[in-house]
């Protein structure tokens, strides 16, 4: 669990070189950084001068928080994230979330880029997250809970606001974009998932698949923040066709969906 002092620590070092507090937070996925660059007068902060932050190796990933205006609203946005399958803890890939809370973030939007296992949705598509499940048998909560952060046994019946989800339905309906709703799963990494995994995924109920967003949702949760997940859906999973997979693939379909995904974002933030 989260120490306060550290926590505290890198909000001062952020806090301190900003001058507008942030009340909505991004962490944007594999090749969705760029959402990043519509931020006006933003200060850009790599993630290595900030105290007890990691940083990200995985591709697409650029590890720098950018905090700034976006559609008039005080924004702090993670380009790039930590993975569970670069060997960091979970306590490393959700220490971000802890430190917009502590800034003053109360709306936490998470993108992914993710493969799609419900057969209805083709690569492109952008899916809002209804729910989750955990595939990876551990849970970023474990261990003792700091009670200044959030309760020991946290509520998870809505993990991804209602309210929330309402509101990106109703901006992409008015920008005529198909927006997706399913279950995202979330799959440990670095190796895809094999074509009996995702036999096994869908028959749990899942839509899609991926290798984060889950464990930065709870925490959040935890945090008594309210969550918004937004999947790019980048490639069919394992098995439905007959082709191999690869990461230039998930980087290169992000990039065609990229200006439909930053007009949906840019639209939901203002609304929210």
């Amino acid at each position: 669990m989260h120490k306060t002092e550290e926590i505290l620590v890198a909000k001062q070092f952020i806090a301190d070189r900003i001058e507008n507090l942030p009340t909505i937070g991004l962490i944007l996925g594999s090749g969705l950084g760029p959402l990043a660059d519509e931020i006006e007068n933003a200060v850009t902060i790599p993630y290595s001068e900030i105290p007890f932050f990691a940083k990200s190796s995985a591709v697409g990933h650029a590890n720098e928080l950018v905090i700034g205006q976006l559609e008039g609203r005080t924004v702090a946005a993670m380009k790039g994230r930590f993975h569970y399958y670069e060997g960091f803890t979970l306590d490393d890939i959700t220490f971000p979330v802890r430190v917009m809370k502590a800034l003053g973030v109360e709306n936490l939007v998470l993108t992914n880029a993710c493969g799609a296992i419900n057969t209805d949705f083709q690569p492109g598509d952008l899916m809002l997250i209804t729910d989750h499940i955990n595939l990876v048998g551990t849970n970023p909560l474990i261990g003792p809970n700091n009670d200044e952060l959030g309760t020991r046994f946290p509520d998870v019946s809505q993990v991804y606001n209602r309210e929330l989800r309402n509101i990106a339905l109703d901006v992409a309906a008015t920008q005529d974009i198909t927006l997706q709703q399913g279950v995202y799963a979330w799959w440990s990494g670095p190796t895809y998932e094999t074509p009996a995994e995702i036999r096994m995924i869908r028959t749990l109920g899942a839509d899609a698949v991926g290798m984060s967003t889950v464990p930065e949702a709870l925490v959040a949760v935890h945090g008594h923040m309210r969550v918004l997940g937004i999947s790019c859906l980048t490639n069919m999973a394992c098995g439905i066709l007959d082709q191999p997979l690869s990461h230039d693939e998930v980087i290169e379909v992000a990039a065609l969906v990229r200006e439909k995904f930053i007009r949906l974002v840019k639209a939901t933030v203002a609304a929210i």
